[in-house]
């Protein structure tokens, strides 16, 4: 398993939390996934064979910002 954590902004409440979980836990290899609007990140466990990018894009097109680092 791999741990990948990714910044998010635009969650600000519980509920953001819950769309952005849901959304993660529908790509293939994703076994667990913790959102906090908090803080700002999601954690993600997947198999290695999961893109990080696949991850951004599903964040995006529910209509957050990921906040990607050089």
């Amino acid at each position: 398993m791999k741990e990948t954590i990714i910044k998010v902004k635009g969650m600000v409440c519980n509920g953001c939390e819950n769309r952005v979980q849901n959304a993660l836990k529908t790509i293939d290899g994703v076994s667990d996934v913790v959102a906090d609007h908090n803080k700002g990140i999601v954690t993600v466990n997947a198999k290695e064979e999961v893109a990080k990018s696949v991850m951004e894009e599903k964040i995006e097109d529910i209509g957050f910002e990921v906040i990607k680092e050089d």
